[in-house]
């Protein structure tokens, strides 16, 4: 991806919202311009032009004033010159479009459709149409026709307020527009047909130009604040759009960019604010352009650029036109990092001083060079740009004010207008003739202007004009055809200005002049808030001047019918003051000009405008409340005509809930910063007018002078007595007011440049007929504030001033009836005055620093002051020399006297203290010195440290240069520089950004487990769980334990305890196995590894120089890896280098110690040689010096004495007049020189005296035969020591450190080598790292970019992996809730037993849908419970889920619907219970699955848009890793570019043809010797390798194909523990179980302690049973005794019966035979029935006794109470019998559930 294509700028989301917008607004435009417009189809411009506004029903005519003359220009305007043809020019003057006729200088004005003002003009290129872009609220752009000026078309809602640009393309057919602020909107338009073709938001700051693209079509071009950016019109499938490529300033400062164009290749050259030139290719900075020396192309802005005949012209503000060579400029490129390119102008043209060029059009004629310039600065050229031998000179065609007009008046008897601005003019026009008469230039800029009165000037021709320096020049007006004619003289012009008086009253801008009523005092005004006055005569003489509170705003002088003469000021903080008038022969006399004794009224204005608002709100509520109370009042009376019994309570509820709340007054708020004041005048005396702004606009206030004026100015808050509300003036001021001449028409001035005229009454002081107006939108409505408004002396004129640089004059007349009116053509110019022409002229004040009236007679009195100081000084200083004087001659006397009677020195000193205070006071002045100093002091003292850290400091080790003794040789050390930190820090960088990675892979691989949800959803179920337990558990009181059961219930407990650890223990390494499986794509790290170093080390077998050569992973270069190379050299470099600095330094070392010992052998010479004749001795060696390239450092020893000397070299030399360098060597060097030749002096003459005085010794003494003896036997000793020492030690020790040095010389010279190949290769690292910061910017956007995708990828696989894993983990619980909802219904279907008869209406129960209240969790304090609040299923049912969902259910016996929410009659009420229980619980299971279920769904998605990003990712990634490996690839062929010095010898080159060595070695390869034996070797290494790899490889099949077999068996025997395990299970749990759970079963208290209350029960039951077995057996035995009588007696009883029974049997033989037959049958059926019964009990006792015996063989199970034993039968009724047994059967079948 390309770097253009990061910074396109896509349409964000309001710029969407924008373009959305404006295609509705193109889709219903193309709705209503289906039908084509016909090409002669015009508007009226009647219709369309901008009218006056009048108030209605008012008798105001509409055309009040008449547009006469425009006498300004808007020069500062971007593009506010146009040519029509070749004589009409077109320019923007406010709210009208102004065509100027070039030869004849008429005008024609096009006024504003909107009133709003015009923002920008554009001619078509065929110079037949022009568009005018108006301001305002949905401003429209109309096509004029040219020459007819028909409005032709009219193009709207481009924008919303303003245009500020339009331009055509270059056939005409489309039109571009922007706007300004807030929607900066980019439209092209179809102007022909009225519609919208593409609309986009162009930017979000102020855009200056838009332009289509000359030669590529299609393109346009936008610049403005700080960004320039370029536009294309692309077709997408959604049709044509813009599409904008917002340009990068990249290292270039960002500027904001006025002028630019469009080159034929598509390239873009724009200017800059520091006025160079920068050329942009694809949406960045390809090169600035600058001229040679890097020289800016313009001095300032580049404004315009243009395109003529093959050559790129520029325009400046430094009004310069330059030509350049667009080929040069085209093809420009950069020549190193600064990215400059320097090239000079083809050529240039000055057009004048103070001139700055704002934009250019071209002659409309063909084959001509003329061009139209706009001047900033006022003025507009006509420039011949052939620039050739015949090029004319520039050629100023108008000139007008330069920006806005700070003072206008007009003549008191003629139709003459004088106005002055910052540009330093003055102009006087003749607005009759309309015409410019002459104008004057000054220094400074012109701030105000007061045309004096005809009784001052009898001729009327005086103006004084104020400036911004704070000076008074009083201009005299003349027609010098009038003047005689005087030598070196000429007439010309009309008019002219000569200065009469200059004056400087103020030190800042004067402000505002006035002249008092009877013109014998003028008064001006400052921003200094001075207020001065001049008595106005031939020359104007000072008066005075007053201090005011704030800046003086305007002044006004009462009018003749006020009885005092006083000065209205008006300050521009909303201070009034009213000075009385001084008399002009009352001049102050001291050091100053102020006025202290002068009458003085203030007023400082308090803001009511927010208490006019509140009280306007109070008035309006009141008549609210006033028209509610008669509405009320008449619907009460309507009221009680409908209902006459209605009572008064009724009433006043009805009323009550009419009443509305009253809504709370606003409250008073005054600004915190005052609002100004821009105008104000006189009513009555001490009373006038006021117009404010801020805040405080939209009133006129009357306002007047408090009588109690003691308080402070300053703090005075003085409040208007009466205003008058202006009509929408809220945010539009009045600035400016007056009056005509029978104060009739009142004109103002307003903020938004339109004037207001309004009729008044000429007595009305308190304007209460200030009602009706007149207003018209004249100059520009955001920047043309009209300042200056006037009418002419006979009121035929309206002249307006604004600070648009317009000017326009107005007559009160049509054109037809003026011209009958007036019979002059032109205004009559004043004649001069008598003797004018011999006058001299006038001194000026030039300079802006000059004093002021006030400042220059201050200065005069201190000078006055400081000369009579210095007389004084001066007489004493007299004095004190003649004191002086004395004083030497006594002392002269004293010291010609005896010494007995001379006076000692001290004793013509007074008194010590004068001495020790003047001691002090030396030593105060030698410390005020240094305290002086002390900055130069340090100052010199860091610049010295920063010298030495610079020069000295970084140098590691100077260059040491060491000799040897005998010969020539020598050998010098390496000058080390030490590394820059910098260097040691890369040095030291370490792998972090892997670290970094690995970290962040680490942190993806360890996120947190998923377990929230699940704890909580199974901490419900182990709630839900314990609740079913408990519910089914049979409650009985708690027991306590024994000691050994509880001892054993513990052990139970820790027993499983233990068994649960053991078992997580268990899971735990279970899991650990299974996440060490290996998948079946597992591939060992190793082999993986192995295998990305073979693919690494591979490569693709290509030479680096290849095209297609993919660099490796690990190959590839950066600027980072490469400037760590660089600093690996240099610090190798740097070790190699100080290695053989340490040994050369060693050597010196040696020889320095050399030398000393040879000092000290020489010494020792000396000594021996004193005692040897002169003959024998030999001469002296030479002892070696130590050179100064030997020890450099002693260069910078220095002592005092050293420096004197310096100090006297350096003096002779400066006596003579030589330079240090015309001997050959400076003073250091013979400073030197001098010191090493007095050491050698030195030595020779001790050594000559030493010898003179041995010589002399000698001579001296007489030996006798045995000391001359001995003395031969020492001789001869010392011979052989002089001559051990000069050869064996001095030689010896010379020799060796010879040879010592020759060695190392050797070794450096060998190490020379390496460091100039270390030298070669350094610099070639040093190229390829220039190369390389070529890509950096590149490289570092694509590897971010790769970065970014990167990360991104693995953050969405991380977060995939998180999803799946919530996944799983929700899916195991959803299968969990739905065994327990399998359980609770199992649970319910068991507690309903078998044959229920309320199985269904308790199925309906349990399964019925309720509406439920959320459950709210409340946490208390340590031990709460968590509290569910529910409600009743009852109360909280849903009646339409029981109509949809549930059936009626009738009672069997009384056939009415069942309430399911109540317990039915005949219903166990536990089991009602225990089925309501269930119910909340499966309907808590079944929430927590429908919640998951929910989150499973969302997971998915989540997953399936997860997936999507990461497949875009991938995309993304693998075309950033395609961008990157093509700039690796490029990088890559740059660097084989980059020449590598290869030092060869002949041996060394293999490389040849024919035996014959080539001339060229272009196509050799170069290898290293050690890298081509190492691959060589590599090759039998690899082809080992490759036969271990065959064998490993068989040896893991065979492997692989056995352990295959194993895990087939082990599968097996797997299966078959499995199926032995579950028989055992059942056989011995009857059911399979989890052996987990059997393992972690603890002992249950409440079971053991039932356990204890069975075995209780047993014992005493046991007891008892004995107890009566014992009485069973007395029973027994007495049975037995009773059973024998009785059976005695009925064996007695037997006999008398059998005989009874005979004779019975006989008397009754008859009867049996009649009746015995029906009653035998009776008896029968009775004993039968009773069997029967009998047997059905037994059965159920068999049953339930069955039951228990179940129950008791299971381990789990509870042991209950045994049952009571059933009663006998008792006869009943049938019915009753069976509703007992099935009661007796329901109850054990409700006791066999429970057990189970």
């Amino acid at each position: 991806m390309d770097a253009s294509e990061t910074l396109r700028d896509e349409v964000t989301l309001q710029e969407q919202a924008d373009v959305l917008v404006v295609e509705e607004c193109d889709g219903n435009n193309e709705e209503e311009h289906k039908k084509l417009i016909p090409h002669d189809m015009y508007y009226s411009y009647e219709e369309l032009c901008s009218r006056p506004f009048i108030t209605a029903d008012s008798n105001i005519p509409q055309n009040l004033l008449h547009l006469s003359h425009s006498f300004g220009y808007d020069c500062g305007r971007r593009g506010n010159l146009q040519l029509l043809d070749e004589h009409t020019l077109a320019f923007i003057a406010g709210n009208l479009l102004i065509l100027l006729d070039v030869h004849t200088k008429e005008q024609c004005y096009i006024r504003s459709s909107s009133g709003g003002g015009i923002g920008a003009i554009m001619t078509h290129p065929s110079k037949q149409y022009f568009a005018v872009a108006e301001k305002g609220r949905q401003p429209n752009i109309i096509i004029y026709e040219y020459p007819s000026l028909r409005p032709y078309r009219i193009l709207r809602g481009g924008t919303g307020s303003t245009y500020s640009y339009m331009d055509f393309n270059r056939d005409g057919s489309l039109l571009a527009s922007v706007g300004g602020a807030p929607d900066y909107m980019l439209t092209l338009w179809d102007w022909r047909q009225e519609q919208v073709t593409l609309c986009n938001k162009a930017f979000a700051q102020d855009v200056y130009r838009a332009t289509f693209s000359p030669d590529c079509v299609g393109q346009l071009t936008t610049s403005g604040s700080g960004h320039i950016r370029f536009w294309k019109m692309a077709s997408t499938f959604t049709g044509l759009k813009l599409q904008g490529l917002l340009g990068s300033f990249g290292k270039t400062t960002v500027t904001d960019i006025e002028g630019y164009v469009e080159l034929p290749d598509g390239k873009v050259v724009s200017g800059s604010e520091w006025g160079n030139m920068l050329l942009w290719e694809g949406g960045l900075i390809k090169v600035e352009i600058c001229r040679k020396g890097r020289r800016t192309c313009h001095s300032g802005t580049i404004y315009q650029f243009n395109l003529d005949e093959g050559e790129l012209m520029t325009i400046g503000s430094d009004g310069v036109v330059r030509s350049w060579n667009l080929e040069t400029i085209d093809t420009a490129d950069a020549v190193d990092e600064s990215g400059l390119f320097e090239t000079e102008p083809m050529n240039e043209i000055t057009v004048g001083r103070n001139v700055s060029l704002y934009s250019m059009v071209k002659s409309s004629i063909p084959e001509t060079s003329n061009w139209f310039a706009q001047d900033s600065k006022g003025s507009i050229w006509k420039l011949d740009l052939s620039f050739s031998n015949i090029t004319q000179d520039p050629k100023c065609l108008f000139s007008f004010h330069a920006g806005a007009i700070q003072g206008m008046d007009v003549s008191e008897s003629s139709h003459l207008m004088a106005t002055t601005a910052l540009d330093s003019s003055v102009r006087v026009f003749d607005f009759l003739s309309k015409k410019e008469l002459t104008i004057s230039r000054f220094n400074q800029g012109g701030t105000t202007l007061t045309w004096a009165s005809d009784t001052l000037n009898s001729a009327g021709g005086l103006l004084v004009v104020g400036f911004d320096d704070g000076v008074v020049r009083l201009l005299e007006l003349y027609n010098p055809q009038s003047l005689h004619m005087v030598a070196g003289r000429t007439r010309s012009g009309d008019a002219e200005l000569r200065l009469r008086q200059a004056l400087k009253p103020h030190n800042a801008t004067v402000t505002a002049i006035a002249y008092e009523r009877s013109r014998k005092i003028m008064a001006t005004g400052s921003a200094d808030s001075t207020v001065f006055f001049f008595a106005v005569g031939e020359t104007y003489e000072p008066i005075g001047f007053v201090t005011v509170p704030g800046p003086v705003q305007g002044l006004e002088w009462s009018p003749q019918s006020h009885e005092k003469n006083t000065l209205l000021i008006f300050c521009q903080n909303g201070h009034v003051v009213e000075v009385q008038c001084p008399d002009p022969g009352a001049q102050t006399g001291g050091n100053t000009f102020q006025l202290s004794g002068l009458p003085t009224m203030h007023f400082y204005f308090r803001s009511i405008k927010s208490r006019i608002k509140r009280d306007a709100e109070v008035a309006l509520r009141q008549a609210r409340k006033e028209k509610k109370k008669k509405e009320r009042e008449e619907r009460l009376k309507k009221l009680l005509e409908q209902k006459p019994d209605a009572t008064e309570e009724e009433l006043h509820e009805k009323e009550e809930e009419e009443d509305e709340e009253e809504v709370e007054l606003p409250p008073l708020y005054i600004p915190s910063q005052p609002s100004p004041l821009h105008c104000g005048f006189y009513s009555t005396p001490g009373s006038f007018w006021l117009s404010m702004g801020g805040y405080d606009s939209g009133y006129l206030y009357h306002c007047k002078f408090s009588e109690e004026q003691i308080q402070d100015p300053l703090e005075r808050k003085d409040e208007p007595f009466f205003f008058l509300p202006v009509h929408d003036t809220d945010h539009n001021p009045i600035l400016t007011i007056t009056f005509n001449s029978s104060r009739q028409l009142l004109l103002c001035g307003m903020e938004d440049g339109s004037i207001r005229a309004y009729p008044v009454q000429a007595s009305d002081h308190q304007l209460s007929s200030m009602q009706a107006y007149w207003a018209l939108s004249v100059h520009d409505n955001q920047y043309g504030r009209v300042c200056h408004l006037r009418f002419s002396f006979d009121d035929m004129f309206v002249l307006t001033a604004g600070e648009d640089g317009n000017i326009f004059s107005f007559s009160c007349l049509p054109e037809e009836e003026l011209q009958k009116a007036m019979q002059l053509k032109h205004a009559k110019v004043p004649s001069p005055r008598v003797g004018l022409e011999l006058e001299k002229a006038a001194q000026d004040i030039e300079d802006p620093s000059a004093y002021s009236i006030e400042t220059a007679k201050q200065k005069l009195e201190l000078d006055r002051m400081h000369k009579e100081a210095e007389e004084r000084k001066q007489e004493r200083r007299k004095k004190l020399a003649e004191l002086q004087s004395r004083f030497q001659a006594l002392l002269e006397q004293n010291q010609s006297l005896p010494e007995h009677i001379r006076l000692h020195r001290s004793e013509f000193e007074l008194d010590t203290r004068f001495h020790e205070e003047i001691e002090r006071q030396t030593e105060e002045r030698v410390m005020e010195v240094r305290n002086e100093l002390a900055w130069e002091e340090e100052k010199h003292r860091i610049g010295l440290k920063k010298l030495q850290t610079m020069f000295w400091e970084s140098v590691v080790q100077d260059t040491v240069t060491v000799y040897a003794f005998k010969n020539g040789h020598k050998i010098s050390n390496y000058r080390l520089l030490a590394l820059p930190a910098i260097q040691m820090h890369l040095h030291q960088h370490g792998t972090v950004a892997s670290q970094s990675a690995n970290v962040e892979q680490e942190h993806w691989r360890n996120k947190a487990q998923p377990g929230k949800e699940a704890s909580n959803i199974s901490l419900q179920d182990e709630l839900v769980t314990d609740s079913m337990m408990q519910s089914g558990r049979m409650q009985s009181g708690s027991r306590k334990l024994g000691n050994r059961e509880a001892e054993k219930l513990r052990k139970a407990a820790e027993k499983a305890e233990k068994a649960r650890a053991m078992i997580e223990k268990r899971k735990k390494e279970w899991a650990e196995l299974y996440a060490s499986k290996p998948s079946e794509d597992y591939e060992d790290p190793k082999d993986v590894e192995a295998i990305r170093l073979a693919k690494e080390k591979m490569g693709d077998f290509k030479l680096k120089s290849a095209k297609d050569f993919t660099v490796p992973e690990h190959l590839r270069m950066n600027v980072d890896k490469k400037r760590v190379q660089l600093v690996e050299l240099e610090k190798k470099i740097f070790e190699m280098k100080s290695e053989m600095n340490s040994r050369v330094m060693a050597l010196r070392d040696s020889k320095v110690e050399i030398v000393s010992q040879l000092h000290a052998k020489l010494e020792q010479l000396q000594a021996i040689q004193q005692h040897l004749p002169p003959e024998k001795r030999h001469p002296l060696p030479a002892v070696p010096v130590l050179m100064p390239e030997e020890m450099p450092e002693r260069k910078h020893r220095y002592t005092r004495a050293t420096l004197e000397r310096y100090a006297a070299l350096r003096a002779k030399m400066a006596s003579t007049g030589l330079d240090e360098q015309q001997n050959g060597e400076n003073i250091l060097e013979l400073l030197e020189q001098e010191m090493q030749d007095t050491h050698t002096e030195a030595q020779s003459t001790h050594m000559e005296d030493e010898g003179v005085e041995t010589v002399s010794q000698k001579q001296e003494e007489e030996l006798t035969e045995l000391e001359k003896e001995m003395r031969e036997v020492e001789e001869t000793k010392n011979l052989y020591q002089q001559d051990k020492l000069l050869k064996q030690q001095m030689e010896e020790a010379m020799w060796r450190f010879d040879a010592e040095l020759r060695v190392l010389r050797h070794e450096k010279q060998e190490l020379d080598v390496y460091m100039k190949l270390a030298d070669l290769r350094h610099v070639t690292l040093f190229e390829e790292l220039l190369l390389l910061k070529e890509f950096e910017k590149r490289e570092d956007i694509l590897q971010e970019r790769l970065s970014t995708y990167i990360q991104e990828e693995q953050e969405i696989r991380a977060k995939m992996h998180e999803c799946k894993n919530q996944m799983e983990q929700k899916k195991r619980d959803i299968l969990r809730l739905q065994g327990k909802e399998k359980t609770l219904t199992a649970t319910f279907q068991a507690s309903l037993g078998e044959n229920n008869k309320f199985e269904e209406f308790l199925t309906r129960v349990f399964k019925k849908k309720i509406k439920r209240t959320k459950k709210k969790e409340t946490r208390g304090g340590e031990g709460d419970d968590v509290t569910d609040d529910e409600d009743d299923s009852d109360e909280d049912s849903d009646e339409e889920s029981d109509r949809d969902n549930d059936e009626d259910y009738d009672d069997s016996e009384t056939g009415a619907p069942l309430d399911d929410s109540v317990c039915p009659p005949n219903c166990d009420p536990k089991l009602f219970d225990n089925t309501l229980r269930l119910r909340e619980h499966h309907l808590d299971v079944e929430e927590q699955l429908q919640e998951e279920i929910k989150i499973v769904d969302s997971l998915k998605k989540e997953c399936d848009t997860l997936a999507k990003k990461e497949k875009i990712v991938q995309i993304n990634r693998k075309a950033a890793e395609g961008d990157l490996e093509l700039i690796n690839r490029e990088k890559q062929q740059r660097l084989n570019e980059v020449d590598v010095v290869v030092p060869l010898r002949l041996h060394q080159i293999e490389y040849v043809n024919d035996g014959l060595l080539p001339g060229k070695l272009d196509s050799a390869l170069i290898l290293n010797t050690a890298d081509l034996q190492r691959l060589q070797k590599r090759l039998k290494e690899l082809k080992e390798e490759k036969t271990e790899q065959r064998e490993l490889y068989k040896q893991a099949k065979q492997q692989h194909v056995q352990l295959r077999h194993d895990l087939k068996d082990m599968e097996a025997r797997t299966k078959e523990s499995e199926v032995r395990c579950e028989q055992l299970m059942l056989m011995k749990f009857g059911k399979l179980v989890e052996l987990e759970v059997l393992q972690t079963l603890s002992g249950n208290r409440k079971v053991e302690e039932m356990r204890q209350e069975v075995r209780e029960r047993d014992a005493k039951n046991t007891q008892e049973l004995k107890h009566w077995e014992a009485k069973v057996t007395e029973a027994r035995e007495a049975l037995t005794e009773v059973t024998k009588q009785n059976t005695e007696r009925l064996r007695n009883m037997n006999s008398l019966l059998s005989q009874k029974k005979a004779l019975d049997d006989q008397l009754n033989s008859q009867q049996r035979k009649t009746v015995g037959q029906f009653q035998g049958r009776l008896v029968e059926k009775q004993e039968l029935q009773r069997l029967q019964r009998l047997v059905e009990a037994q059965a159920q006792d068999i049953e339930a006794l069955s039951d228990e015996i179940r129950a008791l063989s299971r381990k789990d199970g509870h042991i209950l109470p045994p049952l009571d034993p059933v009663p006998p039968p008792i006869p009943a009724p049938p019915h009753r019998h069976t509703a007992s047994n099935s009661g007796v059967q329901r109850k054990l079948n409700l006791s066999s559930k429970a057990v189970k």
